[in-house]
């Protein structure tokens, strides 16, 4: 009898385990994005566009951008994949404090500051059909996260330096080896293909969060090279950044830039 009833415990046991791994495996299977999914009306179109607008951007946003990338570039999956620059949970984050600007920022300034430094270019007004729909499809990937929740630990990708100095003779090389197919010898990428210039006249400016070292080491340690991703070291990541933040960019002038209704004059 008790042999039966161990036979039974463990069959009931394993079932259970079986169903939480399957409903689980389906919860990571459900895209953040899912076209279909998006509400009826105006809601969902606002949403569509946001999302068109973050893989698109050049196209849709010409009179806005210098830069020749997307925000898919920085915002990998279109800001879906975690530790690579994701939006999930990003909505509830906001009003916050920032360093930079001296001052509490909403949803919409954060959004400013990447046509700013990332897109080399201008912000949107806060109430243009674009900013809008930028901010609705960030707020669509961040239903279900509690307003004020962290960013998750395992979704963040800003690493330590090395103590050592990086050795861009290293970062050349790897490059060399690991990049140049896709973002080319000369750093212009190609981007047709979704392969943004990371150096040059048409990469992200002096002020973009990723000309800083810090970050652009995390985003190559987590997501490149993209066919295998996580297969540099934190070092060899070092490298190749202060290789690539070694080459000219276009310059951040404040004086130069024409913000539309979007971050007051104090904001510089």
């Amino acid at each position: 009898m008790f042999s039966s009833i161990w036979m039974r415990a463990t069959f009931l046991a394993l079932t259970l385990a079986l169903a939480a791994c399957s409903a689980r495996a389906a919860q990571t299977a459900t895209p953040a994005y899912d076209p279909k999914a998006l509400p009826a009306g105006p809601v969902g179109e606002a949403i569509a566009y946001g999302h068109s607008i973050i893989v698109d951007t050049p196209r849709l946003m010409k009179p806005y951008v210098g830069a020749q990338m997307s925000c898919a570039a920085c915002h990998i999956a279109a800001g879906t994949q975690p530790r690579g620059g994701s939006f999930i949970g990003l909505y509830g984050r906001f009003p916050q404090w920032n360093k930079r600007a001296h001052r509490v920022i909403a949803l919409q300034d954060r959004i400013a500051e990447c046509f700013l430094y990332s897109m080399n270019g201008k912000a949107p007004a806060y109430s243009s059909k674009a900013m809008i729909s930028i901010v609705a499809y960030i707020a669509w990937l961040s239903r279900g996260v509690a307003v004020g929740a962290a960013q998750p630990h395992d979704d963040r990708y800003i690493v330590p330096l090395p103590k050592a100095a990086a050795n861009v003779g290293d970062g050349a090389k790897i490059y060399a080896s690991k990049c140049s197919m896709c973002h080319q010898p000369n750093g212009s990428g190609i981007s047709a293909a979704g392969f943004p210039p990371l150096w040059g006249a048409h990469s992200f400016n002096s002020g973009a969060g990723m000309a800083h070292a810090d970050r652009m080491t995390g985003f190559i340690r987590y997501n490149m090279p993209q066919n295998a991703p996580g297969s540099l070291s934190v070092s060899q990541s070092y490298d190749v950044a202060a290789f690539v933040l070694g080459h000219a960019r276009p310059r951040f002038n404040k004086n130069a830039l024409v913000v539309t209704g979007a971050l007051p004059a104090k904001y510089f």
